[in-house]
């Protein structure tokens, strides 16, 4: 108890992240498939940490591929479309829906359609 304590007094109010501020160009990971653009938003954030938030829009044929999580994991689709798979299971995803995948999985995401796919990734961040 008295850690946990310790790891709130150490840290700030709050801290104000600004997208462009965090923006880069690169390949998506686990793969490389394409290119997309990144928001690091939770990298802007000093530890200690509990989560990963991040931005990711997916350009036209470009897909995070296939890996292992060992935590749940959320993809939000903020635009475009494009499929998401896990352990075998391939579905559709829009704009205003959310893939929640399960620790464990094997899973991916790719753009489909004219649009690029924009995204938000959430995870929980083990504290150290």
């Amino acid at each position: 108890m008295i850690s946990a304590i310790l790891l709130l007094a150490a840290a700030p109010a709050m801290v104000i992240v600004r997208e462009e501020d965090v923006r880069r160009e690169e390949a998506p990971p686990h793969g490389a498939i394409g290119m997309s653009t990144a928001y690091r938003i939770s990298d802007a954030v000093p530890a200690p940490r509990a989560m990963e938030f991040r931005k990711r829009v997916l350009h036209v044929g470009a897909a995070i591929g296939l890996h292992p999580i060992d935590h749940d994991e959320v993809y939000y689709v903020l635009s475009g479309t494009g499929e998401v798979s896990s352990d075998g299971v391939t579905r559709p995803l829009a704009s205003g829906s959310a893939a929640y995948l399960y620790k464990g999985a094997v899973v991916g995401i790719r753009q489909t359609g004219a649009a690029p796919l924009a995204l938000i990734i959430s995870y929980p961040n083990a504290l150290k």
